[in-house]
């Protein structure tokens, strides 16, 4: 091997290295495709164009449901709303419970006056007065008694944060339950597509063999005109198959959080693994009730608010109570009884302070009055928020029973209208048929096939949908 071919092997091979850090995450068929992509890059011509299909590279293809929910488990923008809102909730945390915590503080100042303006008292070697004084102080303030608010504030912190957990996993809860319709809403236009290519496939058939007949003379042009306006109104259904179909991939992709590359104009490059199917799946209503009210998280944060409405009773009747501090620490001030601001007095200081307010004009009782219908606004709350899931999740169930019933329903209609079709071109064939006959059966077909595809995505989106409004797509916190 030459030296020049030896040199280029070893650059090859360090760019599908890197290629393969770059995109290590990806399963190991993905990532062979992108370092052969990344090698054949490098011997394009620098104004080469990248092709549509390499926009799309950092999707796993074929996309499966689950890789969809993982997808949008990192980069859905409600997630990461949901996150900051966890964050913002840590803070509120802290903040609460700085009340329980010590405080350490450092002051100093400095005053002068006119001399004229500053009783003195001189004796013999002595000058009591100045008019120029300094003083610093640290000091460290610890809480003892604040009237019932720093257990309360330990309260609030671990209530808050439990809340914000639970606000976090409604958001994911809506988030995979919104990815699985839009997967599924996905796959229902891929199988209208094919539903609708075979309905034109079948209508342009028997319009050429209507044609070869009326060029034989055995039927007449009417026959080869109503041919053609099938054909013609089937075609429109299949435009807008497609166009639901690239409708249906913005709209994953967008839950996705994925923006989609400038360079893409119509059709997304994105394919999908799954399929739509009816997996069995019984749960009864009594029990479906009773796994929502325990397992919902919204009304786990509605129980939280409610726990938080009152400790804000008791913060508001603290007022009434008085406070204790105690303090330690070290001041440093200047001598009053010397005009030299060098010579300094200096020591530890400690101590316990109260405050008390005793009359505040009313404004305690104006507290503790709206904080008490701010609970019980929160326990009316509550109770309508369980009324309403219980109504979600009877109304899922119903719908559930609705799809399987429709869909099996629907188990035998597309091979009855298949074998209709085939009976009805032989009987026209035959003669003892018309062509009449055959349309509607063909009519027929079309619209069993569209029926089952759309029964199995109804099915799948309303067990989705009622497992949502169990509360048995949450993830575990």
């Amino acid at each position: 091997m030459s030296d020049k071919a030896r040199t280029k092997a070893v650059e090859e091979r360090r760019l599908v290295k890197q290629c393969m850090n770059l995109f290590g995450f990806l399963p190991r068929p993905a990532l062979l495709c992108l370092a052969l992509a990344c090698l054949s890059a490098s011997v394009q011509p620098l104004h080469a164009v990248p092709s549509s299909s390499a926009t799309n590279a950092f999707i796993p293809q074929p996309l499966s449901l689950a890789d969809a929910v993982n997808l949008a488990l990192r980069q859905n923008p409600n997630i990461l709303r949901a996150q900051k809102d966890l964050e913002v909730a840590q803070g509120v945390v802290i903040q609460t419970r700085a009340i329980a915590i010590p405080k350490l503080g450092a002051a100093g100042n400095y005053s002068a006056a006119q001399p004229n303006d500053v009783d003195t008292f001189t004796a013999p070697g002595i000058t009591f007065g100045t008019d120029q004084n300094w003083a610093s102080q640290v000091k460290l303030v610890q809480s003892l008694y604040e009237g019932g608010r720093i257990v309360s504030a330990l309260r609030v912190a671990r209530l808050t944060k439990e809340r914000s957990m639970l606000d976090y996993q409604t958001a994911v809860a809506n988030t995979v339950v919104d990815v699985q319709v839009a997967y599924f809403d996905v796959l229902l236009a891929v199988q209208q597509i094919t539903v609708q290519e075979a309905s034109v496939e079948l209508l342009t058939r028997e319009r050429a063999d209507t044609t070869r007949r009326y060029d034989a003379g055995t039927v007449p042009r009417f026959n080869v005109l109503r041919a053609e306006v099938e054909l013609a109104n089937a075609r429109p259904k299949l435009i807008r198959a497609r166009n639901s179909y690239r409708i249906a991939k913005n709209n994953l992709v967008n839950l996705l959080g994925i923006s989609v590359p400038k360079e893409t104009f119509e059709d997304i490059p994105l394919t999908l693994a799954g399929k739509l199917e009816a997996e069995p799946y019984k749960i009864e209503l009594p029990r479906a009730i009773a796994l929502a009210l325990e397992r919902r998280t919204e009304l786990g944060a509605l129980r939280k608010t409610q726990a938080l409405r009152n400790e804000d009773i008791v913060n508001a009747k603290s007022t009434h109570k008085p406070s204790f501090q105690a303090y330690g620490g070290y001041d440093v001030h200047n001598s009053l009884l010397s005009q030299d601001l060098t010579v300094e007095r200096h020591g530890w200081i400690a101590g316990v302070q109260m405050s008390w307010s005793l009359f505040d004009g009313w404004r305690t009782e104006g507290k503790v009055k709206e904080a008490t219908a701010l609970y019980e606004k929160a326990g009316v709350e509550l109770d309508d928020t369980g009324r309403r899931i219980e109504l979600e999740v009877r109304t899922a169930h119903s719908n559930f029973i609705e799809a399987d019933e429709v869909l099996k329903s629907q188990e035998k209609v597309v091979e009855e209208a298949e074998e209709a079709v085939r009976l009805a071109r032989s009987r026209s064939e035959a003669g003892t048929g018309t062509q009449l006959d055959v349309l509607s059966a063909q009519t027929a077909l079309t619209e069993a096939r569209t029926t089952q595809v759309q029964a199995l995505r109804d099915y799948s989106v309303a067990r989705a949908r009622l497992e949502r409004a169990i509360g048995m797509n949450t993830p575990a916190p």
